[in-house]
């Protein structure tokens, strides 16, 4: 699909230019798009935004096109987060949302789940993680509190057309090795500072991947610095869709990038050639092959967070855990995505496999990734986790050292009590 002079266009690019109703939109250009969908959570959402509609005398433009999700301060632990709680409660009643999921899981997890995405759409969230819907072939931006208050009244917002870098992976990826992995190697190889530019993901490591998995590289793009993440739809997408009751768009297919279309920058990366990554304190960017580390002592483990906590998150986990204890002076600590993953986990024995191994289950929630809640570290401890940042105190202390790197490194960690390659575990078990 082209525009009717045949100039060929990038994904974002089709997508911007249906949400504007113009045929063609070029890099740098202005434009005010219709909003399809918006996302909010409890910390970004009603207590920022219902004062400043009160005083514009504005109503949600069309609250069936809004999703509230309570994530971040659940379950509440003292007294103000249950006044933030019951305030986002309220709001979602006055305001009639319907779409309100109170303490189900994590919003970026969420939107998939409950089959709100379909290939094309145009969409904006109240977080920096929202380009995670992007690997559902949309363009999806978190935006601030300001900008959102505007979204909210009049379902629209301006967006500089940005240029977009395209990033392909082939070949299979080693045992041991994620999507996470990928992105942290990306973090390292191409910085945090890919200012207004659209990632957009593909290849054949690529369209081998689950949606769980690609969903991590549009995620992760928000570490790159870009301004989104996206992947083209493909039949991966139309099944996810179709799992979740809801019927694929006629033109899923169409929403992927043309041939010939003006990309900013090109990448080629071998799957196959990729180590499991480690991004050592306090940046994402801080990040090497987990052979180059030596034996880093881990006094707390964490699986969870959009990033980190999905089904195939908690599998990968339940790989290393298998017939494995976690070790004396480790601490493991799990809180799954959503509480389908959680009820998925259950019915096919992998919490089983994680509880037995001596992991501590926490509830469904943003929690310790954003300092929030339990699993807050202390003066001096090393963490291992399986969240997309690790910025200097936040997840507890500032004198702690928080390291990234995919569940199967964080459960390899919690076993052996070091940072330790999760390749060398899995050997084990052939």
């Amino acid at each position: 699909m082209t525009t009717p002079d045949n100039r060929p266009l990038t994904l974002a690019q089709k997508i911007i230019a249906r949400a504007c109703q113009q045929d063609y939109v070029s890099p740098g250009e202005l434009v005010t798009c219709a909003v399809d969908l918006v996302l909010m959570h409890d910390s970004s959402g009603p207590r920022r935004v219902k004062s400043r509609l009160e005083e514009l005398g504005a109503k949600v433009f069309d609250p069936s096109k809004v999703v509230l999700v309570s994530d971040h301060f659940v379950p509440a632990t003292d007294p103000e987060s249950a006044e933030i709680l019951a305030l986002t409660r309220r709001w979602a009643n006055e305001q009639q949302i319907g779409h309100f999921y109170d303490m189900q899981g994590i919003c970026h997890v969420m939107l998939p789940q409950q089959g709100h995405l379909q290939p094309g759409m145009f969409l904006v969230g109240g977080d920096s993680h929202s380009p995670t819907g992007g690997a559902f072939g949309t363009f999806m931006v978190g935006i601030g509190a300001t900008e959102m208050t505007g979204v909210l009244a009049t379902g629209e917002i301006w967006i500089k057309v940005p240029e977009t870098v395209r990033i392909n992976w082939q070949g299979q990826l080693q045992q041991g090795c994620s999507a996470k992995d990928i992105m942290l190697f990306l973090c390292a190889r191409l910085g945090m500072n890919n200012n207004y530019k659209v990632m957009e993901f593909g290849g054949d490591t690529v369209r081998a991947m689950s949606m769980y998995e690609r969903m991590v590289l549009c995620n992760m793009s928000a570490e790159l610095g870009g301004k989104t993440g996206i992947i083209e739809a493909d039949q991966t997408t139309l099944e996810w869709i179709r799992q979740t009751g809801k019927t694929p768009a006629a033109d899923t297919l169409n929403w992927h990038s043309d041939a010939g279309a003006a990309y900013h920058s090109e990448y080629h990366f071998n799957a196959a050639e990729l180590a499991p990554q480690i991004a050592a304190p306090h940046s994402p960017e801080n990040t090497k092959a987990v052979t180059e580390y030596e034996a880093v002592p881990i006094h707390q483990a964490y699986i969870g967070a959009c990033t980190g906590a999905k089904l195939s998150d908690l599998h990968m986990a339940a790989r290393i855990l298998k017939g494995r204890t976690v070790a004396r002076g480790t601490r493991l600590l799990i809180a799954p995505a959503s509480l389908k993953t959680t009820e998925a986990a259950a019915k096919d024995g992998t919490l089983a496999t994680l509880t037995e191994a001596g992991a501590i289950l926490l509830p469904t929630g943003c929690g310790a990734c954003a300092g929030m809640g339990a699993g807050a570290i202390a003066n001096g401890e090393n963490c291992l986790s399986s969240t997309s940042r690790n910025f200097k105190g936040r997840m507890g202390s500032p004198n702690s050292n928080v390291y990234l790197g995919s569940p199967y490194s964080v459960a390899a960690a919690a076993v052996t009590g070091v940072i330790t390659d999760p390749r060398l575990l899995l050997a084990e078990d052939n």
